[in-house]
């Protein structure tokens, strides 16, 4: 359980600093020439970075979220948790912010159902 949990706790985070990434950087560099083209005009060097992040960034967000869901889901089903529960956990990873919520959510849930996976070993001082 506790690797699933360690899987489940980078993606989650992956997936909710790239999606604020996108939405908060990539996003606006690209499309602020449409409200006011003399602030970035198309082909400026911001909009290209925007374009370049939203290419990049937005291709390895997609990929990382489908191995979230994934791994989401086998925790899971590994946790029995309820299906409103799992889809409210799945969901929250496509809204910026509200995916930390739901990792702080889902790992305090798993925790409180197997103690074992909180318990660090003691240091054996070698």
């Amino acid at each position: 359980m506790k690797p699933l949990l360690n899987a489940y706790r980078v993606l989650a985070t992956v997936v909710g600093l790239s999606i604020i990434t996108l939405v908060v950087v990539g996003v606006p560099l690209k499309y602020v020439h449409t409200i006011w083209p003399s602030v970035l005009p198309e082909g400026s060097g911001g909009w290209k970075l925007g374009s370049n992040i939203n290419l990049y960034l937005g291709t390895a967000h997609g990929f990382i979220y489908m191995a979230f869901v994934l791994v989401a889901f086998m925790l899971a089903l590994r946790a029995r948790w309820p299906i409103l529960f799992t889809i409210v956990t799945l969901l929250c990873g496509t809204i910026p912010f509200l995916s930390f919520w739901a990792e702080f959510r889902a790992i305090r849930r798993v925790r409180e159902q197997f103690p074992e996976v909180s318990s660090t070993p003691a240091h054996t001082g070698a």
